[in-house]
């Protein structure tokens, strides 16, 4: 345990002289752990933390006291706090003055609690990655009201970065916030134009508005709060249904045959084929009448070959049914309505036209369609992924064609990006490159499995590709000491909740024989 500071030390002054996290991250630091890897500790000392909760800190504990892998037990208290101990740059409960800033916004805007979330080793926030940051302490926020009102602000905060660029995933700090923008500087050419000050990237992703609804539906599932529930936010869902609907119009008129320029396009003068989308930024062409919606990129932040992405489109289906009941049970009967038709044709779409045969595997998903037949066969790391459908609330383990799909994508004769090597295996993608899996999709290989053998399988490569205590993006198959980003807290995040998973369903994995289960909330 940390000592306390004495009482005449400054907190704020120990605070300016905490190291950047970005380096902490990178070197070993004790105490560490009793098993066999000696894991060090990573977590920020108290006074660098940008953010505590009693809550956590008890779960912590809890999982200490049970986890019999001392090294998994270690991981746990490194990740599942990560995202506190070191991305909220920015939280307001909504009580402050706020501060004058040159930019003028809706009298509306910026109101109530808001929560700047940062993915981590860069310093701007992902709708994706901040909704997924935040999810294993959704079931605490019921009982811990500092949880409750950062996960609002989050909310908050995410709807006003939809309202003003709904095009794009990741933004800069919040104007009120003070706190200053980074600029990649790729000098990208987008359609819509976007304010550089408040958007770090454009890259329209489905996926990254299924997250925006998923943040909200995750809180009013856990707390039963319609605190979010503003104009505001129904002006951000607005907005997504707006984009909803010009992303779903095809390539050329149905009736004319001519081409229609689509409202996005995307163009970034780079030597990588993924980083930016073809013909003039517009992609390749998609047909009409599917039901299905056009992203323009995957979750991986790479460019779709064919703009059906299944998995995102999948994800945003299951995420307005979900906000069109909650919306229904707060008496907002039209715009429930309105939106749960949108989600079942989505929802159809992906049925009919997601679903294709393969010669040796029987019915699976496609990972992408054009909705003129062509497809892809694959999956990739990042979330939403087919992979993960069942964890999405999409389709269930035991449907035979997720676990024909499952099989096939888990495959390196059915999955071109199941890599596997002397160290470590698992699905990587284009992203990294064709050496790199990443732990992110071995963990979701465990929570979508029921074999303890096949668990304890994916936490033994997780925990010894972790040796610096933390998750990475990716790691070289043949050595795990070849990493990319040893700061990127989503995939801390999906370590945590994939042991929390485990710990509920499969305690004997964690705890040993005939040991209690353990959950949150």
């Amino acid at each position: 345990m940390q000592e306390p500071l004495g009482a005449d030390i400054d907190p704020n002054k120990y605070k300016a002289a905490c190291p950047d996290y970005k380096h902490y991250a990178m070197s070993p630091h004790p105490p560490y752990s009793e098993g066999p890897l000696e894991l060090p500790s990573q977590r920020p000392k108290k006074y660098c933390r940008t953010f505590e909760s009693p809550l956590v800190e008890k779960v912590v504990k809890d999982m200490n006291e049970r986890i019999v892998d001392q090294d998994l037990a270690r991981l746990f208290e490194n990740a599942f706090p990560n995202t506190l101990d070191t991305t909220v740059r920015w939280h307001v409960d909504g009580t402050e003055k706020p501060r004058l800033f040159k930019k003028k916004w809706s009298s509306d805007a910026w109101k109530g609690p808001q929560s700047f979330i940062v993915t981590g080793d860069i310093n701007a926030e992902w709708l994706r990655d901040s909704t997924n940051q935040l999810q294993q302490y959704q079931r605490l926020a019921k009982k811990d009201k500092a949880i409750h009102n950062l996960i609002l602000g989050a909310i908050n905060t995410q709807a006003e970065y939809v309202i003003g660029s709904p095009y794009c995933n990741a933004f800069q700090p919040p104007a009120p916030s003070g706190l200053d923008p980074t600029y990649q500087g790729d000098g990208d050419v987008v359609h819509p134009l976007y304010e550089p000050s408040f958007v770090f990237e454009c890259k329209y992703e489905l996926d990254s508005l299924a997250h925006f609804l998923s943040l909200a539906n995750q809180f009013y599932n856990h707390t039963g709060s319609t605190a979010f529930l503003t104009p505001r936010w129904i002006q951000a869902l607005e907005t997504v249904l707006d984009v909803l609907s010009a992303q779903s119009k095809p390539t050329f008129n149905p009736e004319t045959g001519s081409y229609e320029r689509n409202e996005y396009s995307f163009q970034r003068r780079t030597d990588t084929g993924t980083e930016t989308l073809n013909l003039n930024g517009i992609g390749n062409p998609l047909n009409g009448g599917t039901g299905l919606v056009r992203s323009a990129f995957r979750p991986s932040d790479d460019a779709t070959i064919l703009g059906y992405l299944i998995p995102s489109n999948a994800m945003m289906s299951v995420e307005l049914q979900r906000t069109a009941t909650m919306l229904h049970q707060a008496g907002k009967k039209k715009l429930a309505a309105k939106v749960r038709e949108w989600g079942t044709t989505i929802e159809k779409g992906v049925w009919e036209h997601g679903v294709v045969d393969h010669k040796r595997y029987g019915k699976v998903f496609a990972f992408e369609v054009d909705g003129f037949g062509s497809h892809i066969l694959m999956d990739d790391a990042n979330l939403p992924s087919l992979l993960a459908l069942p964890l999405l609330g999409f389709t269930s383990t035991d449907n035979e064609i997720y676990k024909n799909t499952r099989k096939m994508i888990l495959e390196k004769t059915g999955n071109p990006y199941f890599l596997s090597g002397g160290e470590f295996r698992g699905i990587g993608g284009p992203h990294i490159g064709l050496q790199h899996a990443w732990p992110m999709a071995v963990l979701v290989q465990a929570m979508t499995s029921d074999d303890e053998d096949e668990i304890k399988t994916c936490l033994g490569l997780v925990k010894n590709a972790s040796r610096n205590g933390l998750i990475h993006e990716s790691v070289n198959v043949n050595y795990v000491t070849d990493y990319t980003r040893p700061w990127f807290a989503w995939a801390n995040s999906v370590f945590a909740q994939t042991v929390l998973d485990i710990a509920q369903r499969k305690p004997s994995v964690l705890f040993g024989e005939g040991k209690e289960a353990y959950a949150l909330g």
